[in-house]
């Protein structure tokens, strides 16, 4: 890659990992249901009166939008909503990449190479350890770091039904297209779910106290994170190959802890540190495999959406 590009690659990682920091402060004004359905429609509209549909038929926008739009931000908003750190939701949400290959394994027969099963196992331990340093409740409730690993799964079945998408598409389909069509999918299920266990009351004052702040941590999420980052993003893996582009996925994590530290005044012990650097290490070893002794490291493409932030 140019270096320009290098770092803009740097650039949208920095900025998808931020992104936990907004997504932090705008739950303190909207409930988490409710602001994801916010989300999605700031995503969405206009952008869809401009931007191409996607070549794949509507259910594939719906097998797509309801886990990852509803199952993965309806639950990591509520989990980031009920406790669980920014930084530590950044690293937690990376789990997605194991669960899309265990659930490509189970439904599509994929077949799981030595290095993916090593990497399951070292980020597992991982996830292992901060569950345990989770329980004992001095960085959120372990309730909390559950519902973030179920969101992580469901971003794996999102994953796993873009990989099936790709095969009934009748063109190329464009990552920036497909996430603002795609955004079309999850506002009314959220806002149902919303109005069911939010209630109108607590939305109706969460509106009337909309202040710059929370105005603000939404417009970053859906127009920076995700029509800028995706755009972006896109334009990359369109000039690149995609196995060299996902490498640069995996400073996210590295970026969200920073950025929470920084902005939020997160406190991450060494203990937790250790445990997120092993989830960390756990992904990047189930990505990376060798080939031959001329290309001795591939990286595997990351499933598309790569990012949802």
């Amino acid at each position: 890659m140019r270096a320009r590009h290098v770092l803009l690659a740097v650039l949208i990682a920095a900025v998808w990992g931020f992104n936990f920091v907004p997504i932090k402060i705008g739950l303190e004004h909207y409930p988490p249901l409710f602001f994801a359905a916010l989300r999605f429609t700031v995503a969405a509209l206009p952008a869809a009166f401009f931007v191409r549909r996607p070549p794949v038929p509507a259910r594939w926008l719906l097998l797509v939008g309801l886990p990852l739009g509803v199952g993965q931000f309806g639950l990591l908003f509520i989990a980031m909503r009920v406790g669980m750190p920014a930084g530590l939701s950044s690293v937690v949400l990376q789990l997605a990449a194991l669960f899309t290959a265990l659930i490509a394994w189970v439904t599509l027969r994929e077949r799981l190479r030595a290095g993916q099963v090593a990497g399951m196992a070292v980020a597992l331990g991982g996830v292992a350890w901060l569950g345990v340093l989770q329980s004992g409740g001095t960085s959120g409730p372990l309730g909390a770091f559950l519902l973030c690993v179920v969101a992580a799964f469901m971003w794996g079945l999102a994953n796993v039904a873009m990989r099936r998408m790709n095969a009934h598409a009748t063109g190329p389909v464009d990552s920036f297209g497909f996430m603002v069509w795609m955004s079309l999918v999850p506002p009314l299920p959220l806002l149902a779910l919303s109005l069911a266990f939010e209630g109108p009351g607590e939305i109706g004052r969460s509106l009337a106290h909309t202040s710059l702040e929370g105005l603000g941590a939404l417009a970053y999420i859906a127009y920076l994170s995700t029509l800028v980052g995706y755009g972006l993003w896109g334009f990359l893996m369109r000039t690149y190959e995609a196995s060299t582009v996902s490498l640069y996925a995996l400073l996210v994590p590295p970026f969200g802890l920073a950025g929470a530290m920084v902005a939020l005044h997160e406190d991450v012990s060494p203990a937790r540190l250790c445990a997120a650097a092993l989830i960390v290490g756990g992904v990047a070893l189930s990505a990376v495999r060798i080939r031959t002794r001329r290309t001795p490291l591939v990286v595997d493409p990351a499933p598309e959406p790569v990012h949802t932030r």
